[in-house]
């Protein structure tokens, strides 16, 4: 007799939950990056004078990495993780959008003063 390719129940469940928790690892690494990026942002445009040269683009950098990182842990989160809760990566996205408005603003002032 041929037996079957199919895995069997157990086989799937195995694999489901390695898919899981490789998810929720892949969501917590993400989720804590954004907000260290964050958290680095937000220092860097409440105390500019750290970072004299450069400032604003460093900021902005660090404000899209924040971005970044926060949207892919929500969107890993939302497929693969069941029971996602996303709180501290909409905060780390908040604090993205924040550090990009006034990096934005400083990187527009650095340029209107270039051009005058």
């Amino acid at each position: 007799m041929a037996r079957s390719r199919r895995p069997s129940a157990a086989q799937r469940a195995a694999e489901k939950a390695e898919a899981q928790a490789s998810a929720r690892r892949a969501v917590r690494i993400c989720t804590w990056a954004s907000l260290v990026t964050g958290a680095l942002g937000i220092l860097l445009v409440a105390v500019p004078k750290l970072l004299p040269a450069g400032g604003p683009w460093v900021q902005l950098a660090l404000g899209a990495l924040t971005l970044i990182l926060s949207f892919r842990a929500r969107a890993i989160g939302m497929r693969g993780v069941e029971g996602f809760d996303g709180r501290l990566s909409l905060l780390g996205a908040f604090a993205g959008f924040g550090i990009m408005f006034f990096a934005g603003q400083a990187a527009f002032a650095v340029l209107s003063a270039i051009g005058h």
